[in-house]
């Protein structure tokens, strides 16, 4: 009785797990549906376009499935089912093109994306890009612009309605550059630079992360890209270069340690004395100066000493660190001196 009513009982379970999907997503927050800027309409479409591809091909499926259930029903008589049929060639080649038509259809406007996204966004090609080069760090993000002297971390400021392109990077693991309603993704890399234009149509703060694993802070590798008023950004431009300090080598090595911080703002940026885009071991060589193993197993009992450092809010303070190194190296003197009277004793 069972095996004859399992193939509806597949569908209703079927249509019933899709239902509830369908309610349980329907508050949450869709925001790469929601762009807000030329480089996320454009991957809008591509995404809404495979969606209804899915859809199309989902519902002829279950219409097939659905009439091969109804037809050849164990329950039907006179049947003209033949289960000995074997080959046949108009079949294999319908069903081996569909599937080959399908692909093409996917790729050709995918393929026009890719060499469009390349560029500047159109509309605003005839203005001179803002460069701003971003480097990922265990955990945070670092933002350059070495045009106007200035440093961020963790947070990204833009004018709207300019293109600005991102030539991304990474001190240490491989990062992804993601800001879900003005474009992306992109990977950053150690000792090497990819470029990546965004545009931002419309003031506001919008969410900007790494969407690739690296570790347990990874969840904190957050940033806010902010789009301003081009008057407003050039105030924050002149206000930053004039009150805030400037980034020294000491500041920024400590920004090398795997931990997260706060947001920051310097005067001057680190590019005056590294490039992640050429010195891929730049943040080694810095982990090893302050004592941190640097192999696999130990960067993560590193990192969660490091942790243990933290505030509630997981922000990590730098003068812990100072603390934390001056305390080992007198853990460490003393253990010396202890190994050296022994010895003498000896």
């Amino acid at each position: 009785m069972l095996n004859k009513f399992k193939p509806y009982l597949i569908v209703l379970i079927s249509l019933i797990s899709l239902f509830f999907i369908i309610i349980f997503s329907t508050d949450s927050e869709l925001i790469i549906l929601d762009p807000k800027g030329p480089v996320g309409a454009v991957q809008k479409d591509l995404i809404m376009l495979s969606i209804y591809y899915m859809l199309a091909i989902m519902f002829v499926v279950l219409g097939f499935f659905t009439i091969i259930l109804f037809k050849y029903r164990s329950s039907k008589k006179n049947s003209d089912y033949k289960p000995n049929m074997h080959g046949s060639t108009f079949l294999e080649v319908i069903w081996t093109l569909i599937p080959v038509l399908i692909v093409i259809a996917l790729s050709i406007p995918n393929t026009k994306a890719l060499y469009e996204l390349r560029d500047a966004p159109e509309a605003t090609a005839h203005k001179d890009p803002i460069v701003i080069h971003a480097t990922a760090v265990d955990w945070k993000w670092i933002f350059s612009y070495p045009e106007e002297g200035i440093e961020t971390v963790n947070y990204v400021n833009v004018p709207e309605d300019h293109p600005i392109l991102f030539k991304v990077t990474a001190a240490d693991s491989m990062a992804s550059f993601w800001v879900p309603q003005i474009g992306g993704q992109i990977y950053g890399m150690p000792g090497m630079v990819n470029d990546l234009y965004l545009q931002a149509d419309e003031p506001g703060t919008y969410d900007g992360r790494n969407s690739n694993f690296t570790g347990e802070g990874m969840t904190h590798q957050k940033f806010d890209f902010v789009a301003l008023k081009e008057d407003k950004y050039e105030d924050w431009v002149k206000d930053a270069q004039s009150n805030e300090p400037k980034l020294t080598e000491e500041t920024y090595e400590k920004l090398m340690l795997p931990e997260t911080v706060d947001k920051m703002t310097f005067s001057s940026t680190h590019l005056a004395f590294v490039d992640h885009g050429k010195n891929s071991e730049y943040a080694m060589a810095i982990r090893q100066k302050y004592g941190l193993d640097t192999t696999v197993g130990g960067a993560e009992k590193d990192a969660m000493s490091v942790h243990g450092h933290m505030d509630m809010e997981g922000h990590g303070d730098m003068e812990d660190h100072d603390d934390m190194d001056h305390d080992d190296k007198k853990k460490e003197k003393d253990h010396d001196d202890h190994e050296d009277n022994g010895s003498h004793e000896h």
